[in-house]
């Protein structure tokens, strides 16, 4: 990359680009949570799958809390801190934990 490319490369698309990560990261984890819960209705009541699935509901939510701070730190400057790894290894045990629990359920 020479020095004139990096004068003339937009700043703004790669925030732009990790937000909208976020965003379908998101949004796989609200399908995954949803039909979560669709199983846990149709299968049959029992109490451990309620417990899942209010499991599922509680790593969705906790996802969806990490990822709202993170859109909103995208958004509000030009030029966002670098995710810190509490906040990463927190998005990554919600996305793993919510796609175990969502499997339980399945099987």
């Amino acid at each position: 990359m020479s020095a004139a490319d990096a004068v003339e490369r937009d700043p703004g698309l790669q925030p732009e680009r990790t937000r909208l990560a976020w965003r379908r990261t998101t949004l796989s984890g609200t399908v995954a949570a949803v039909l979560a819960a669709r199983t846990a209705l149709h299968g049959g009541l029992s109490a451990p799958r309620i417990i899942v699935c209010a499991l599922c509901c509680i790593l969705w939510l906790g996802f969806l809390l990490v990822a709202h701070g993170r859109i909103r730190a995208l958004a509000a400057s030009g030029r966002p801190a670098a995710l810190t790894p509490r906040y990463a290894a927190a998005a990554a045990v919600c996305t793993v934990a919510l796609a175990v629990c969502a499997s339980a359920l399945v099987f």
